[in-house]
């Protein structure tokens, strides 16, 4: 997130509150600070409070005298977990809930329902799992509800941002723009090479029992070097990298081969080389196997290893499948020091899993606190835009959300697979989507 710095800076927005937690603490500093850019303070005493020159906010049960005043939920004063009511209400342009009285500032307590999406409040609660052990779109409030589409929490940051304006004239606000984060993730980095020599021979006699004579005749020319490998798309992925000012973040899997994973050995000199090329241009992240989401020995073996190749500590990481066990998962990437994540967002829907467009840092509920592993939710997964049958469908589909988090200067975060570049039939197009993608930062600058 880029904010310009203004004049103003020493400024910051003083609340106060009849009791500071590290719910209130974690949630304000989102929207204050990393999407609004400001800095907050908070005060449980009513003197200093009043002697306080700058901003100024209350967020209790009623208002002190003529401040901007938030009536406030009991959900940030509150611990653990418990079945919270929430009446989802339509507002203006998107939706809220936990309303709040006439005297309130803001219909609804932004706050309180900003930290119910940011802390994946309801994936602790009791839900039906998908076959992979994951949580559902459908399950989620969001989707229910019908503002899975929208970046809700950057949208009501933004109204209270207009109410900051009109009350505090003399604060220039930080200038927030429009960023994109690409993800290439690579769960094979061949779909034929480097597979060692009985899973070849096994690929080939399978493909010739059950007739797939073009992946068989396909299969021959790759291994005799007479064509690329379908998968092997990472030379026009440099070639993008070299002429965008963004960098890539490339999540390569490297666990050992499993019912789940498939992909090629470690030990493989090609594949060593290929990951280190690559790093020479984008950032490199580590995809966690499905079996190291849950072991940390295993996990802590496969970031030992990527490591090892490119000679930098792995800071990203993201999960196979997409999966997230909350906490456990995100207690283990604490654990070894990676700081970052890229696994918080819906397979086949597109949309807003935690409600925003700006990365937030990981809230375990179970310890009630925040924690420095920074959430980068993505967006849009390749497979979701796969529904629309057309290309043209694709591009619209792909540009309302760009068009949704540039409203509001998020942070667009969009997964394509290095084979969503290739040549299959079925991935026709994604080069162009991936384009657009880069190039919509170019159409922000012009704007």
């Amino acid at each position: 997130m880029k904010i310009c710095c203004n004049l103003y800076s020493t400024h910051l927005l003083l609340v106060y509150t009849h009791n500071i937690t590290p719910r209130l603490r974690y949630t304000f500093k989102h929207i204050c600070t990393r999407i609004l850019g400001i800095p907050v303070s908070f005060t449980t005493t009513i003197e200093e409070f009043i002697a306080h020159d700058s901003m100024k906010m209350s967020y209790t049960r009623k208002p002190l005298s003529n401040e901007i005043f938030i009536r406030n939920h009991e959900l940030l004063f509150e611990q653990g977990i418990s079945d919270v009511d929430i009446n989802v209400h339509n507002w203006e342009d998107t939706k809220c809930f936990f309303t709040t009285g006439e005297k309130s500032a803001l219909p609804y307590d932004i706050f309180a329902a900003s930290f119910y999406l940011l802390s994946r409040y309801e994936e602790y609660l009791p839900h039906v799992k998908d076959d992979y052990g994951r949580f559902p779109a459908t399950e989620s409030l969001a989707y229910k509800h019908e503002f899975l589409n929208q970046p809700v929490i950057d949208i009501w940051s933004n109204k209270l941002k207009s109410i900051l304006e009109q009350k505090f004239e003399f604060y220039s606000f930080p200038v927030k723009t429009y960023q994109i984060n690409p993800i290439i993730d690579v769960p094979m980095a061949y779909y034929y090479k480097q597979k060692g020599i009985m899973r070849t021979m096994g690929g080939s006699i399978t493909d010739l029992f059950t007739l797939k004579l073009k992946r068989f005749y396909q299969r021959l020319l790759v291994m005799f070097s007479f064509e690329r490998d379908p998968y092997d798309t990472f030379k026009w992925i440099i070639n993008r990298q070299k002429k965008s000012s963004y960098k890539f973040t490339v999540f390569f899997l490297i666990g050992d081969y499993s019912t789940y994973d498939k992909n090629i050995s470690i030990n493989k000199k090609k594949f060593v080389s290929l990951i280190k090329s690559v790093s020479d241009y984008c950032r490199i992240g580590l995809k966690v196997s499905y079996f190291g989401l849950d072991n940390i020995a295993i996990l802590k073996k496969e970031k030992k290893k990527l490591e090892l190749v490119t000679n930098f500590e792995v800071e990203a990481s993201r999960n196979s499948f997409s999966k997230v066990n909350l906490p456990k998962t995100y207690r283990h990437l604490v654990e070894l020091e990676i700081h970052e994540d890229y696994s918080m967002g819906y397979l086949n829907h597109l949309g807003f899993r935690a409600g925003t467009c700006t990365p937030f840092l990981f809230y375990d509920l179970d310890y009630e606190t925040p924690t420095p592993l920074l959430i980068n939710s993505y967006h849009c997964l390749d497979f979701a835009l796969l529904k629309h049958q057309s290309l043209l469908d694709k591009q619209e589909e792909l540009q309302r959300l760009i068009n949704t988090v540039k409203a509001v200067n998020g942070t667009f975060v969009p997964v394509f697979h290095n084979y969503s570049f290739g040549s299959d039939e079925r991935w026709k197009g994604f080069r162009q989507l991936f384009k657009q993608v880069l190039e919509s930062v170019n159409e922000n600058k012009r704007d």
